[in-house]
């Protein structure tokens, strides 16, 4: 991510504030299996606790991150103008379906109409407005895709 804040789209803000719940209380759950009301327990129960206190660091570092992407979110709004993290773009593709995508950072498969900035179709669309054809490769191989329109805007197709 860059210095400045990146434009964060609501979609996005909810997948972010989704997964940030969840991650809190699966960080609850792992710090209560690490009281030890028994005591000290044998070499077993050290190395089992040791290792679930490990676990704790992936989900604190995960924390932080969406924590930090939230503070940090540029409230102006995406650009309508230019595709980036945040935007939302209606595309044409070659078999004619067109479809409206947010691109985001976080991937949400509850949302099929988000496409994070990595996928190879959030790449190619980065730095595009409406009119301009883009090429990515997927699974099926190389594809291209129209952009309709970026934000609010329509552009005929």
């Amino acid at each position: 991510m860059s210095d400045q804040s990146e434009p964060i789209g609501d979609r996005e803000r909810q997948a972010v504030q989704r997964e940030l719940a969840d991650l809190h209380t699966q960080r609850a759950e792992l710090a209560a299996t690490l009281q030890d009301p028994e005591g000290d327990g044998d070499a077993v129960d050290h190395a089992d606790r040791e290792r679930r206190a490990m676990n704790l660091g992936p989900i604190e570092e995960r924390i932080a991150l969406l924590t930090d992407r939230l503070r940090t979110a540029d409230t102006g709004g995406p650009s309508v103008e230019v595709i980036g993290v945040g935007s939302t773009a209606t595309v044409r593709f070659a078999d004619g379906s067109v479809a409206t995508v947010e691109v985001a950072l976080i991937d949400d498969q509850s949302d099929p109409g988000l496409v994070t900035a990595d996928s190879p179709l959030g790449r190619a669309l980065a730095g595009h407005r409406a009119g301009d054809t883009v090429r990515y490769d997927a699974p099926a191989g190389a594809q291209t895709a129209v952009v309709l329109s970026v934000g609010g805007d329509s552009a005929a197709g």
